[in-house]
């Protein structure tokens, strides 16, 4: 998947390097490249941040249970 961003942002830079203005070249790499690569990459990382959130929760959830074990202060 990385590959594919790699290159993705290659070609990008090539066509911005094309350009004939600097303001042009930039306005071609962030709206062609950066912008939906960083889109691509967020929508795509979704189901994996999901997965570690669920992780996450149910460490917590396991964590955060009384088993009776530890004495309490009035104990």
């Amino acid at each position: 998947m990385y590959v594919i961003a790699i290159g993705w942002l290659y070609v990008t830079l090539l066509m911005a390097a094309t350009e004939e203005n600097l303001t042009a070249g930039v306005l071609t790499f962030v709206f062609y490249g950066l912008a939906p690569l960083a889109l691509l990459l967020w929508l795509f990382g979704t189901p994996q941040r999901r997965r570690k959130r669920l992780a996450r929760e149910m460490v917590d959830d396991v964590v955060g249970q009384d088993d009776g074990a530890d004495a309490r202060r009035d104990q």
